[in-house]
Formats: structure tokens, C-alpha cells, sequence
């Protein structure tokens, strides 16, 4: 492995996920070598993936039951049938469009999406973002494998075995070292591992579709009253926040993997369309199902594993217990693979395989309290996690905005130098992030959590009906902040974007052995 004082022409960062040229596939499984890049720039040779790859690992950890429950919980709004199809296949769409946008940062610079966002912030201003995002991460991936565990259970349970503990040990055990695994080994088994998990739950999904479509009651459905303008609206700023924003930090890890010839609109179609269409699909049947009757709307709502498990024929419980639990470790497996780079933008001094296996350690340790321990742990985690969701949609506001504004290519030495034209901290792009968020948490509530609160404190001034109104539980503080940022950088960034455009590329200088870099025309 070279040692190297400053980027070499390959694009290698001085310091955090050094790679060699080639992966030590001494270490291999299946035919795959651990990945050794973390946040350096992927050198040319390596950048072999067309933009439709990116349709997998979006696809696979989408496909998750949990996206019925998103039906119930529109329904809550005082919404029909109609107004939650429209706000939640639209909503979600244009959600994951921002997942799409993003992630042509990291088509554009080979590099993850924390280390693109060290232009906005700075070298060492970003570490707060990548914090925020290293928490987002880790946050999701724990609740994740819990109810994953939990999944395993309540399905168990319904076929006769009752092993309590011992069935939940078991399942952790088996669930938490797939994803822990999968994360060390990194991009190509995580890829690998998607693909699979796509095809065989996406078969499975149609078919638990059909077995229990006989539940759906359009008579009802259709009789269903329409809600008022700001119900439909706060639904409409619920789905976005509960399908693509919470993605965006993390949307263009796999991207990097992409020539930077390639077509941005690509990436951002299948980006867009890998995600959007699984979710949108759980959606609606979660709407047909939750709308049709009452007692499913809760116990869909309230545990979607076990109420379909309720309905299904008894020989479908070993392919649903596949399809739930599948779905889940897809989505936490993306999930740590990110908040592994995510630590690493923070300045964990160490590699990227070992700061995934931190991750898992401390994703495990948190599984294991709120499943033997904690009595009432998953809605105070939950809830904590939109407190985090809400400084991470003014980010990808300003994100966005900076991806929109930018002409030239990125300067991939000084991505890793505070001396660079990104600087070490840019206090306009800070302070917008920070002021964003405190607007947002304003306009959300998380009442029955004691801890938070203080949030909602806009919601009484702005008119909006107080912490006990229609749009309490909304997340419209999350929708706010996302506008905030985007406004607030294309009124206060446009110079600093110039600026940094402005200053003459310097010959990069080879310090060490590596591939030679030339850099490609830019594709928009």
C-alpha cells in the first residue's frame, strides 16, 4: 500500500480508507475480495458500473413490508383512499428524485457523498454533517435488524414455535452478522447481496399480494371522505420524510462506482426509479388493505409483520418470514456500508472495513437493549431519528442547490486539504444548516416523547393549531428545512461557488505509485 503526504494523480486521500490497487482477495468470500476504498476518489479502471446498476441496490432495500404500514399511517391524516394514493405515490417519487440528484455528486467527483459535501462546508466544517449522517445511519440500521429480530419472532410464533428468548437470540445472531458481514466486505458484496435479495423478494412480494388481496374492499374504499387541504398536505410532507429524504446523505456511495462520462439524468433515473418503485407499490396495497377495514388499518399500522402473518394461508409463512426479514436486512446492510464512510468523514483514523465492523458492534449493542431490555425503546429511537432527519433535509437542501450551481468539475486534491479552495470552514453554509434546523424542529412535534418536548414551538405562532394540531405530526418542519437550505444557498452561496471555480487548477504531482488520472469531460 503506497504512502502518500498529498492526493496522488489517482486520487487517493492522505489519510482514512487508503486503498491499494487491488482489493486483498486473500480475504475473500464467494469469489469477493474485502473493498479497501473509503473516502478516497475511485480510480478510473474501477469506475465500470452503468447507471442501471444503480436500480438494484435501491430496489433491494425497498422492498420492505414495512412500506404497508406507510398506508395506515396516511390514512391517519382524515385522508380518502384517493387523496393517500395521489400524495403517497407522488410524494414518494419526488422524494426519491432528490435521492437521484444527489447521488450525480458522486458520479461527477468518484467520491462518497460526505466527501462531495466537504465543497459546501469545508474540510473540517463537514465533519458535523457526517456526524449527522453517521447517527442517521447507525440510527436506522439498529432499528432495522430489531425488527428484523422482532419479524422473525412474531412469524415463528404464528407457525407453533414459541422459543421466547432463545428464538430472538437466534435471529439476531443470524440477522446482525448478514448485515455486519455484508458491510465489511463492502461495495461488491453489498451489490451482489441486493441483486439477490430484488429478484427473490420482489417474486415473493407479488405472491403474498395476491394471497391476501382478497381482503380489499373497494366499496369501502371509495366511500371513503376526503380529508381537508392541510391534511392532505401534511401527508403529502409525512411520505416525503418517511421514504426519500432520509436516504439523501448517503445517495451517491454507490454512484462513485460510475464513469463520470456517464449521463447524470441516468443516474438520477434509476437512483429514482430502484427506490420509488418498491415503495410505491407497498404503499398502495398497504392503502387498499389499511382502507378497507378498520382492524387492519391498526394492525397494519401498528405491526404490518404480524398482521398480514394473521391472514396468510399457514404454508406461505416460511417464504413471508424470507420476504420480511430479506427486505429489512437490505435496507440496513445500505445503511451501514454509508455510516461506515459516514464515520470515516468524521476523522475515525481507520479503515473503512473496521469502521463497518464499529458500526455493527454498536449497531448490535443497540439491538440487543431494546429487544431484552428496554420496555417501550423503538418510538423515543424513531422520534429521535426525525429530530436528526430535520438538519439532514437543510443539508440536502443546500446540497442540491450547490449541485445546481456548480459549472466545473471538482478539484479532487483539495478534497482533502483545509488549504484547498474548499477551505476548512465555511461559516455561511454552517450557520444556514444550523438556523435551518432550528426553523424545522419548530415545526415538528414528538409530544409523546418527553425528551423532545420543546419541539413544535412554531407550530402555535405560524397558526398552525399548536402541538396538538392537524399539522403536529406532519414533519412539516422537515419539507420547511429542505426548502430553507435550498433558497437560503442560492442566495448566500452563489460566491463562494464562483469563487472556488475561480481559482486555477494546479498540476496534481505523483508522490507515490498509482493510476494515472485524466480527467473526463464532464457529463451533466
Amino acid at each position: 500500500m503506497p504512502t502518500l503526504t498529498e492526493p496522488s494523480l489517482g486520487g487517493h486521500p492522505p489519510s482514512q480508507g487508503l486503498a491499494p490497487d487491488q482489493p486483498d482477495e486473500t480475504l475473500g468470500f464467494a469469489g469477493i475480495g474485502i473493498e479497501f476504498h473509503g473516502l478516497d476518489v475511485i480510480p478510473t479502471a474501477e469506475r465500470t458500473r452503468k447507471p442501471s446498476a444503480l436500480f438494484w441496490p435501491w430496489f433491494g432495500a425497498n422492498v420492505n413490508v414495512l412500506g404497508l404500514s406507510f398506508g395506515a399511517f396516511l390514512l391517519s391524516f382524515g385522508i380518502s383512499f384517493w387523496q393517500g394514493l395521489f400524495v403517497g405515490v407522488v410524494g414518494g417519487i419526488v422524494s426519491f428524485v432528490f435521492v437521484g440528484l444527489v447521488a450525480i455528486g458522486s458520479k461527477r467527483s468518484s467520491a462518497p457523498t460526505m466527501i462531495v459535501s466537504r465543497t459546501i462546508f469545508g474540510i473540517n466544517g463537514n465533519r458535523l454533517v457526517s456526524f449527522l449522517s453517521w447517527m442517521l445511519a447507525v440510527g436506522w440500521e439498529t432499528i432495522l435488524t430489531t425488527l428484523a429480530v422482532l419479524a422473525s419472532y412474531t412469524i415463528l410464533y404464528q407457525m407453533g414455535l414459541r422459543g421466547g428468548t432463545i428464538t430472538e437470540a437466534v435471529a439476531l445472531v443470524i440477522i446482525a452478522s448478514a448485515v455486519v458481514l455484508a458491510g465489511i466486505y463492502g461495495y461488491k458484496m453489498v451489490m451482489r447481496l441486493e441483486f439477490l435479495i430484488s429478484v427473490v423478494t420482489g417474486v415473493l412480494t407479488i405472491v403474498f399480494i395476491i394471497l391476501v388481496f382478497n381482503h380489499v374492499n373497494f366499496h369501502t374504499l371509495v366511500s371513503m371522505k376526503s380529508g381537508s387541504a392541510p391534511e392532505v398536505i401534511g401527508a403529502f410532507c409525512f411520505i416525503m420524510v418517511g421514504f426519500g429524504l432520509g436516504w439523501t446523505a448517503i445517495a451517491g456511495d454507490y454512484a462513485r462506482y460510475v464513469p463520470r462520462k456517464a449521463s447524470g439524468p441516468a443516474v438520477a433515473f434509476w437512483t429514482t426509479a430502484g427506490a420509488a418503485l418498491p415503495c410505491s407499490v407497498m404503499l398502495v396495497f398497504g392503502l387498499l388493505l389499511a382502507g378497507s377495514s378498520t382492524h387492519l388499518s391498526n394492525a397494519v399500522g401498528a405491526n404490518p409483520i404480524g398482521a398480514l402473518a394473521t391472514i396468510l394461508p399457514l404454508w406461505f409463512m416460511i417464504p413471508f418470514l424470507l420476504v420480511a426479514v430479506s427486505g429489512m436486512i437490505a435496507t440496513a446492510t445500505l445503511e451501514i456500508y454509508s455510516s461506515g464512510l459516514a464515520l470515516l468523514a468524521v476523522g475515525l483514523p481507520v479503515k473503512r472495513y473496521q469502521a463497518a465492523a464499529i458500526d455493527g458492534a454498536v449497531m448490535i449493542v443497540g439491538s440487543i437493549y431494546i429487544i431484552f431490555i428496554a420496555q417501550n425503546f423503538i418510538g423515543p429511537f424513531e422520534a429521535f431519528l426525525t429530530t436528526i432527519g430535520v438538519p439532514i433535509a437543510v443539508w440536502c437542501g443546500i446540497f442540491l442547490a450547490d449541485i445546481l450551481m456548480r459549472r466545473k468539475e471538482y478539484v479532487e486534491a483539495d478534497f482533502y486539504s483545509a488549504k484547498g479552495r474548499y477551505g476548512s470552514v465555511s461559516w455561511k453554509a454552517v450557520v444556514l444548516l444550523i438556523a435551518g434546523a432550528v426553523v424545522g424542529w419548530g415545526l415538528i412535534t414528538n409530544s409523546s416523547v418527553g425528551f423532545l418536548s420543546w419541539q413544535g414551538y412554531f407550530l402555535g405562532p405560524f397558526g398552525l393549531g399548536g402541538v396538538n394540531g392537524v399539522w403536529a405530526y406532519s414533519d412539516l418542519g422537515v419539507v420547511v428545512g429542505l426548502a430553507i437550505g435550498f433558497l437560503g444557498y442560492f442566495a448566500f452561496g452563489t460566491r463562494t461557488v464562483h469563487r472556488q471555480e475561480a481559482v486555477p487548477v494546479e498540476p496534481a504531482v505523483h508522490v507515490a505509485p498509482g493510476p494515472t488520472y485524466v480527467p473526463a469531460p464532464r457529463a451533466s
